[in-house]
């Protein structure tokens, strides 16, 4: 059995810290779903490098399967044992609502890496599956007896997330052979549409308070001091996100080697926990966001150790 440092690298542990700000995103502090999420999205990475074992044995030599540490039949058997898990954990924390997001999740992740990654279909399998990791999130609200979100709000909410996944995903075409100017435009253009979404939903939720799950619809001038403070933070981390991503992605643009670009997919995979954070300002739900803003640092120093990417 490999050992846990191996495994670590198998399924990019560190950059599961970017996993659990979905589910907040969608609504839920639910410590079940953010597990679940992680499972899947560790299962997706472990069956990445299985189904990439025989290209990695040229271009990154250096991974757990190339490099003989684990077998591919060991990655394999990894991946199905954390997608069980993480559906198990979907169900008992959401009910058959949860489950049947988490189920759809798992499909587009396996879909992704065994046939659709290297088609024109990839980046967008892969926002989806972000989208619907979102989306799992607002499962805890019906299964606790609240009501869901409307559409435009889940649409603004997975759709920033989704659109942010498709332009990391674009980009990282270019880890290994270097950039191009058509994946540089893409990704800026999804992090544009990422940071636009998540704006109007800060709007949105600010303005009407009661639609959201931390909400408190109590004193007129209490509400009216959380607007300012949920909007105050929201746009403000909205704002840091487009800073950060964007400006990852601006310097892989005008230097599009494969050393900045993979730079680029890095601090953008970490990128979206401001992202994540704005959006769970957006509900009200401040403490959790100043949580994922903390995470971020770490995260980054994490990554010095085991790449995200």
């Amino acid at each position: 059995m490999p050992g846990l440092a191996t495994l670590a690298e198998l399924v990019r542990a560190p950059a599961a810290l970017t996993v659990p700000g979905d589910t907040t995103a969608g609504g839920a502090v639910n410590p079940g779903l953010a597990l679940s999420s992680v499972c899947l999205y560790w299962a997706g990475m472990a069956l990445n490098d299985y189904a990439d074992r025989d290209l990695d044995a040229e271009e990154r030599p250096e991974r757990p399967i190339p490099s003989g540490r684990v077998r591919p039949g060991q990655a394999l058997g990894i991946a199905a044992g954390l997608t069980g898990a993480g559906l198990a954990l979907a169900a008992g924390a959401g009910g058959r609502r949860a489950l049947g997001v988490a189920s759809g999740l798992a499909a587009v992740v396996w879909a992704y890496d065994l046939a659709l990654k290297d088609t024109a279909a990839g980046p967008l399998a892969m926002a989806a599956a972000r989208g619907l990791d979102v989306l799992l999130g607002g499962t805890a609200r019906a299964a606790g007896g609240g009501t869901q979100d409307g559409a435009g709000t889940a649409l603004l909410t997975a759709g920033a997330v989704a659109a942010h996944t498709y332009g990391v995903t674009a980009l990282s075409r270019g880890e290994v052979t270097g950039g191009s100017a058509a994946r540089s435009a893409t990704a800026l253009a999804a992090t544009a549409v990422a940071t636009g979404l998540a704006a109007v939903h800060v709007h949105r939720s600010a303005a009407n308070p009661s639609q959201n799950t931390g909400a408190n619809t109590g004193a007129k001038a209490g509400g009216t001091t959380r607007a300012v403070a949920r909007r105050a933070a929201g746009f403000g981390l909205t704002a840091a996100y487009a800073g950060l991503v964007g400006g990852a992605q601006i310097a892989a643009a005008r230097r599009p080697d494969a050393a900045r670009t993979r730079a680029a997919v890095g601090q953008s995979i970490l990128g979206l926990l401001p992202l994540q954070a704005a959006l769970t300002a957006g509900r009200g739900r401040l403490v959790v966001a100043a949580a994922l803003v903390a995470a971020h640092p770490l995260a980054r120093r994490l990554s010095r150790k085991v790449s995200p990417t």
